[in-house]
Order: structure tokens, then sequence, then C-alpha cells
């Protein structure tokens, strides 16, 4: 299982380091400490990843945009079938979902909590393991 520092998870999120240490201290979202780092387990902030896009943003925060249709963010389902499967990316406010092979999905180890990011071109979402 991939773990995320207060760092990672606060560039995954889109917010300042700052927001995403208010946020765990509200225990809006689980850490632990590894020495003297608090990290975040996978899971636990593609769960909370998926419930902040649908809470929606105050309007204050500048929008998330993609540099050259890159979005980088974390997974958040995988939907496994015989020969294909389904991705999920949480990237900021953005849900993405793409169709590739199980084979694909394997190899790149893609599982619910790591990190990834959705290239798109035309009406393909091709998928980067971080």
């Amino acid at each position: 299982m991939e773990s995320y520092t207060i760092g990672q998870a606060a560039r995954l999120l889109g917010v300042s380091v700052d927001t995403a240490r208010r946020w765990a201290d509200a225990e809006r979202f689980p850490t632990r400490r590894e020495g003297t780092r608090r990290m975040v387990d996978g899971p636990d902030l593609a769960a909370f990843c998926v419930a902040a896009a649908q809470e929606g943003g105050d309007g204050d925060e500048a929008p998330y945009t993609s540099a050259r249709n890159a979005f980088p963010g974390i997974v958040t389902a995988v939907k496994l079938a015989t020969v294909d499967a389904q991705v999920e990316i949480q990237a900021g406010p953005h849900r993405i979902v793409s169709l590739l092979t199980r084979e694909a999905v394997e190899e790149l180890g893609l599982e619910v909590g790591a990190r990834a990011t959705a290239r798109v071109k035309s009406t393909n979402v091709f998928i980067d393991r971080a």
C-alpha cells in the first residue's frame, strides 16, 4: 500500500501544505507518524479526494488546470474483468475514468491509493503510474 507525506497529499489535492495540515488536524483524513513525518495511507487519501471533490470548492481557490493534457492524481477505484479494466482517478476536482486492459493495470500496479497521471488525447485516456 502506498503512503504519502502531508506535502505529497497537498500536491495531489491541489492545496497548500498548511491547508492539508489543517484538514489532517481536523481529522478530515487520518494520518500516522513515521518518525517525524506525518503520513497518509493511499486508500484514506483516495476516499478523502472523492469526498472533497463532491463537496465542491468555495470559489476562492485557483482552478486546477492541466499542462499538456496531463492530470496527476490518485487512483480511487479499479474494476477488473477477465480481459479489460476500468480505472478511476481523482485529479483535484476532476474525476477521470479510463478503460484499458487488465494486463496494463496489473503491469502498472494500479490500485486504490496509488499515484497516477491520466493523459488525455482526443477521446483516449492513458494512465501513467507515478
